[in-house]
């Protein structure tokens, strides 16, 4: 069976058809070719299909193999190996120590990002690294005018140094990055006390 759409078209289609409203254990979305770090962890179909799964209240993983590099067709899919039995040693993981509950805490899943190692890339990680969402965009847009009312788009790496404790600082370090994630954008207390501070006395 196929879905024409995107991960998160194929989740919610599974989750209503394949499923007929039972809910699965798990779902996997990916692995991915080529990181999902960053902000490409923003923008990524990939961790979309997690998301669904998340705002359905099922629990999810993303994955994805690839460095920090232009992806290197060969040794990127070559990592999908170890980036597979790692996911394998996680599921097990969660499933020995959820004993009869949830897999996971709801609307929480890892966003697993592994690098690729070794000449071949089926070398393995050096660590595993509970990490945060880097801040960077990672990826810059160049826009060129073709001069006939449509425009060119270009796209360039823009990577800069890995904030410290952050997934790309933890991929280019040959590590498995581990960043907890939820469905829910709501900020914390904090970022609504500016926000009121913000608004304050503003009217229709």
């Amino acid at each position: 069976m196929a879905v024409d759409g995107t991960p998160g078209d194929s989740v919610a289609f599974g989750l209503s058809e394949v499923f007929g409203g039972r809910a699965p254990d798990l779902v996997v979305s990916g692995t991915d070719y080529g990181p999902n770090v960053a902000g490409l962890a923003t923008h990524s179909g990939t961790v979309g299909g997690a998301v669904a799964a998340l705002e359905s209240g099922v629990p999810a993983i993303v994955l994805s193999t690839g460095g920090l590099a232009a992806p290197d067709p060969v040794t990127t899919v070559n990592a999908r190996d170890p980036t597979v039995d790692f996911a394998v040693r996680l599921i097990d993981r969660l499933r020995v120590r959820a004993g009869s509950g949830p897999l996971l805490p709801e609307g929480v899943g890892p966003n697993v990002n592994h690098p690729v190692v070794g000449a071949d890339g089926r070398g393995a990680a050096s660590g595993v690294a509970v990490t945060f969402q880097d801040p960077q965009p990672v990826l810059a847009a160049d826009f060129t005018d073709s001069g006939d009312g449509t425009w060119k788009v270009e796209v360039r790496p823009g990577l800069r140094p890995g904030a410290r404790g952050g997934d790309v600082e933890a991929v280019g370090a040959g590590r498995i990055a581990v960043s907890p994630m939820n469905a829910d954008w709501n900020t914390g207390p904090g970022e609504r006390a500016m926000t009121s501070a913000l608004i304050a006395g503003l009217r229709p």
